[in-house]
């Protein structure tokens, strides 16, 4: 059988169809029975509010008829949007000489996290069991196969022999796993095969990782593709028990399992990568600061796109030190990038001229703070215009959820890479990514984070050390721990106030922020949807 691991564009039908049709030929070609291709294949995961257009839908069911011409002797199952009545349903086609067989609606629909689904689909009621060529299975799409109560073990109670799950599972840190001993766990106890097949690819916040893998009986992984690639996975089996059971893998790949630094580098690459290339940009630019997250940023962007697509400019103030200034220089040198400097001296200058009657008497404050960062901003933008150059800001999760950056300043851009990565995630990914090749200076490594936008100014003297700062923002954002329970598990009482209140208040600045990507369990967007108009305190 075959697992083809595709990199659907939400939309873009006529492309997915063709690729659709290229991995169902090369699996035929290979000998292949079946081949499985991830849910929502026709129209790319997730389609959002495209579903509420009827033409989409009625597109995406012309697509799949001319898919369906193109499959002769293999079996595809193919995700897609199906119509009946007055509803929609997240479906899979199964095709079998030039024809659409059956058709299954996935039953358990995720409402949760990142998921809307019921906002759109109606689910399905009825886990069929599908018998072509002799071989008799059922069909799972995605969170289906994640509860014990789902389709699954009625599937095998009628004599499936094997599942075929389609999925367009999102990343985040740690999920690959969960989801690898999930499938395992449901192939023991239900003592069936389980083929599960998963998208690849960025899509606004979310990426997948792909990850497709075929589990036997016994909960053992006979086959396991790539991560965060394209793929096509075959692997042999016979699933009749009463004959000699041969399993073999023709390709021999079982892809290892990557560290978790890696995985999350590898996640970050191919969601800026497909960010990029799917919204049709070519290259970007990147204010360099000197400091550690500009560096990470910089770094992603050259492995992601190239170097000679890539601008890292240093907009020096009266407050940037020449350890800085050195550091962006060494950094872009490093990478081989296209490096400018702008100074905004003079134009800081105009703006406290124009501003002093207005200013007059009162003590210099964060309002020239961040007249800096929104002078940079507004550079980043115009050069944005004149070349079409993606600005890719540089925040970090730390600071997205403190408040701690400037709203149309360090947060003006098109694309926040680390926004969902936390500071202390960050030099640890700095580092790896040191380990391939020294790109980041030691500097930028060991310095003391500084914002530069007054004398001798650390983040320390706002937030809490990163160390200490992370983990309490962990408990908060991510678990939903109350201020009682933080307090009890050990953190400082001072510092979760602290911190709590900071979360709170700058909800309105994450709100306007630019999209980024998803790497942990909650990020802020879809995972996370909090008022910003509330009164709601726990103290």
């Amino acid at each position: 059988m075959a697992q083809a691991q595709l990199n659907s564009v939400v939309g873009d039908i006529s492309y997915n169809a063709q690729m659709i049709i290229s991995y169902s030929g090369r699996a035929e070609r290979a000998g292949a029975d079946i081949v499985t291709f991830p849910e929502l294949a026709v129209t790319g995961y997730p389609p959002e509010d495209l579903l509420f257009k009827s033409h989409f839908i009625r597109r995406n069911i012309d697509a799949l008829k001319k898919i369906a011409q193109s499959v002769n002797d293999i079996i595809a199952v193919v995700g897609f949007v199906d119509k009946k009545g007055s509803g929609i349903y997240n479906a899979a086609a199964i095709i079998h000489k030039k024809k659409i067989r059956a058709i299954y609606h996935k039953m358990l629909l995720p409402n949760y996290g990142v998921f809307d689904e019921m906002r759109y689909f109606k689910p399905g009621e009825d886990p069929s069991v599908f018998n072509i060529n002799d071989i008799r299975f059922g069909v799972n799409i995605c969170e289906d196969a994640w509860h014990a109560k789902g389709p699954m073990a009625r599937q095998v109670d009628r004599g499936a022999k094997i599942i075929l799950t389609i999925n367009s599972s999102p990343y985040h840190i740690g999920k690959i796993r969960e989801r690898e001993h999930l499938i395992q766990k449901n192939a023991r106890d239900n003592r069936v095969f389980i083929s599960y097949t998963n998208m690849v690819g960025g899509q606004d916040e979310l990426v997948f990782d792909g990850r497709s893998m075929l589990v036997d009986r016994s909960g053992c992984v006979i086959a396991r593709a790539k991560a965060f690639e394209e793929d096509l996975l075959i692997s042999d089996i016979v699933l009749d028990p009463a004959k000699k059971e041969k399993i073999s893998n023709p390709t021999g790949q079982i892809s290892s399992l990557l560290k978790k630094t890696e995985e999350v580098y590898q996640a970050l690459l191919l969601g800026l990568k497909d960010y990029v290339n799917k919204n049709g940009f070519k290259k970007v630019a990147i204010g360099l600061s000197g400091g550690i997250d500009s560096a990470l940023v910089a770094a992603l962007a050259v492995d992601a796109l190239g170097k000679d697509n890539v601008t890292g400019l240093f907009m020096p103030s009266r407050y940037s030190s020449k350890r800085s200034a050195d550091d962006a220089k060494r950094l872009a040198s490093n990478l081989g990038i296209r490096y400018e400097i702008v100074p905004i001296e003079s134009i800081f200058k105009s703006y406290l001229e124009s501003l002093k009657k207005l200013f007059l008497g009162l003590k210099s404050n964060i309002a020239e703070e961040n007249l800096q960062a929104r002078i940079r901003g507004n550079i980043l933008m115009a050069l944005s215009n004149k070349f079409g150059w993606l600005i890719l800001t540089t925040g970090n999760k730390s600071e997205m959820s403190t408040g701690y950056a400037t709203l149309y300043g360090d947060m003006a851009g098109g694309f926040a890479v680390i926004k969902d990565v936390p500071k202390t995630l960050v030099y640890k990914l700095s580092i790896y990514r040191n380990s391939i090749s020294k790109v980041i200076p030691i500097s930028t490594l060991t310095k003391a984070p500084t914002a530069e936008l007054k004398p001798d100014q650390k983040d320390s003297d706002t937030l809490p050390v990163y160390a200490k700062l992370d983990p309490i923002l962990k408990s908060y954002v991510e678990d939903d721990l109350d201020i009682k329970k933080m307090i009890s598990s050990g953190f400082k009482s001072s510092d979760v106030l602290k911190v709590i209140a900071m979360v709170d208040n700058s909800e309105y600045k994450r709100r306007q922020s630019p999209p980024g990507i998803r790497i942990t369990p909650k990020a802020f967007g879809k995972d996370r949807r909090m008022p910003i108009t509330n009164r709601f305190k726990e103290l």
